[in-house]
């Protein structure tokens, strides 16, 4: 007999609720409301391989609300992630492979860490915008060998959140047509219904923002569901928000659709009356084997990316400086001659004795850079010219789809976000620029990024109190100090156009984590230095002058 879809999804509630239960603490509401669409899209459309979670062409999935992370969980050990039952059972346990909420790195298959509302909808921006520019640098005619999708969750607190408004804006502007959003519209957050708070036409406003936005759907209807994926899949040149209504908690008769199941185990009481009403007649964690076989997506995985590395090989064929290329840079390696390449470039500027502002000097660098380092991709938040991060070498994806440059627009916490999603695609090394007192707006994705260890280079530009003509508002005081308190952020503050040179390279080879410029708006005087004091650069300090 076949695996029935109410089956399928029954298997996440099932687990999610145990799961919380067991951990006496967690949120089981979303992942039951949600468990109806995620069996659609995991098991129909969403092309991954278990086996091998870092595949450079699979979908990418985000779960932005990320409270509902039990859903995401499920979804992966039954899908044949390297996520066994024994892990489950640990949820918010410390050490487990699951947190409360989850982070890259620590689980195979989760693809950003998410938890502050709104951000992991802004990490999917930037990894369809990755998307994109990697397939019009890569691809070729008849070899598509970038070519996936970006599939993101969001929930009424994300779009809450201020981030969600700027993401919005910039994945409608540039047209991001391979990301597709579902809102799950439950209407319920911790405090109770949301009406009272959060009364937005949410499809309007995606709408003016230039996506393209199906029909309302039941969440619960997998043919609706289907039908809405594939009415995004037809659209190519906007991204799609699908508006999804769902019911928090669905399967647990007195507390589905209310707060009491959002943030807080179910109870035993509860869960018994939820296995009753959803015809789930098995002990906690058990998944009888025919689910549990329909569920498995491993041989599916396997052969797509068969396909594909199969295309690939075709692709080296005809394009083999091209595929070596794509090798290198979705490996994050720079190249070869790297040591090489900066010894050259820091010998040459070290002889130049004219004060400049180290602003100026980082858009030297940049340039010097950027022409042996097509991997860079980065812009500003609207600030270009004062960054020095925009010359004539640059191509904006406005205008150039295999560009190099993205104008963010005033979005420094979007900015700084996407950079993220970027860094989290492969491919790319992100770079953003604001002023260093902006640093406040984008700091919640700064730490992201630090606890993901993933190489973004922040440009912060106009340090000092010397910026007196513009007030107050305008000079960063205590901002270099709290970026330092992050913990795996990396921040220089280069004197001169060698140190700027020696960030910028030290940044780009470090692997494990973000680093901030602090740039000056001023002219400085250049120093003067020896072989062992470049090496101490290098390292963060030297000592100038012996006293």
């Amino acid at each position: 007999m076949s695996v029935s879809h109410s089956q399928l999804a029954n298997a996440l509630r099932a687990l999610s609720m145990d799961a919380v239960q067991k951990a006496a603490s967690g949120h089981p509401g979303a992942p039951m409301g949600l468990a109806d669409l995620a069996a659609v899209l995991w098991r129909d459309h969403l092309r991954h391989n278990p086996a091998n979670p870092n595949w450079p062409d699979r979908d990418r999935f985000v779960l932005s609300n990320g409270h509902a992370s039990m859903l995401l969980y499920a979804l992966l050990h039954l899908s044949g992630y390297a996520l066994p039952l024994s892990e489950l059972k640990q949820f918010r346990q410390l050490h487990s492979k699951t947190p409360g909420h989850p982070e890259y790195g620590d689980t195979p298959g989760v693809e950003t860490t998410t938890g502050p509302l709104g951000q992991g909808f802004a990490n999917a921006v930037g990894m369809a915008l990755a998307e994109r520019t990697l397939a019009a640098q890569f691809n070729r005619p008849d070899f598509a060998v970038v070519d996936h999708r970006t599939y993101v969750i969001v929930g009424d607190g994300c779009l809450m959140e201020g981030v969600s408004h700027e993401a919005c804006s910039l994945a409608g502007t540039l047209k991001l047509g391979k990301l597709i959003t579902f809102y799950d519209a439950n209407g319920i957050s911790i405090d109770g219904g949301v009406d009272a708070w959060f009364a937005d036409d949410t499809p309007a406003r995606f709408e003016a923002c230039h996506w393209h936005v199906t029909d309302w759907i039941d969440g619960h209807d997998p043919a609706a569901v289907a039908r809405a994926i594939a009415d995004a899949h037809a659209e190519a040149d906007a991204p799609t928000l699908i508006p999804c209504r769902t019911i928090i908690g669905k399967g647990a008769p007195t507390k589905q659709g209310g707060a009491g199941c959002h943030g807080a185990p179910l109870g035993d009481d509860e869960i018994a009356a939820a296995r009753a009403e959803l015809d789930w007649p098995h002990p906690p964690f058990e998944i009888p084997d025919d689910i549990r076989q329909a569920w498995d997506a491993r041989p599916a995985g396997a052969a797509a990316e068969a396909e594909w590395s199969a295309r690939f090989e075709q692709y080296r064929q005809a394009h083999p400086a091209l595929a070596a290329e794509f090798e290198r840079r979705t490996a994050g390696r720079l190249p070869d001659d790297w040591p090489t390449l900066c010894a050259r470039q820091t010998a040459a500027f070290a002889v130049e004795q004219k004060p400049q502002a180290t602003r100026k000097a980082s858009g030297r660098v940049l340039d010097a850079l950027a022409a042996e380092l097509p991997e860079l991709l980065g812009g500003s938040a609207d600030l270009a010219e004062s960054n020095c991060v925009l010359s004539s070498a640059r191509r904006p994806l406005h205008a150039h789809p295999d560009g190099d440059y993205i104008h963010f627009g005033v979005r420094e916490f979007g900015m700084a976000a996407a950079a993220s999603g970027i860094a989290l695609h492969g491919g790319f090394i992100p770079y953003v620029a604001t002023f260093l007192v902006f640093s406040d707006y984008a700091r919640n994705a700064m730490r992201l990024a630090a606890l993901m260890k993933r190489r973004v280079l922040y440009i912060m530009t106009h340090d000092s109190v010397a910026l007196g003509e513009d007030g107050p508002t305008h000079q960063p005081i205590e901002h270099l100090a709290s970026l330092r308190l992050i913990p795996n952020m990396d921040v220089w503050r280069p004197c001169d156009l060698v140190e700027t040179a020696v960030a910028w390279q030290v940044s780009l080879e470090r692997t494990d984590g973000p680093s901030t410029l602090a740039l000056s708006r001023q002219n400085l005087p250049p120093l003067e230095y020896t072989d062992e004091q470049l090496a101490s650069v290098r390292r963060g300090a030297r000592v100038v002058r012996d006293l």
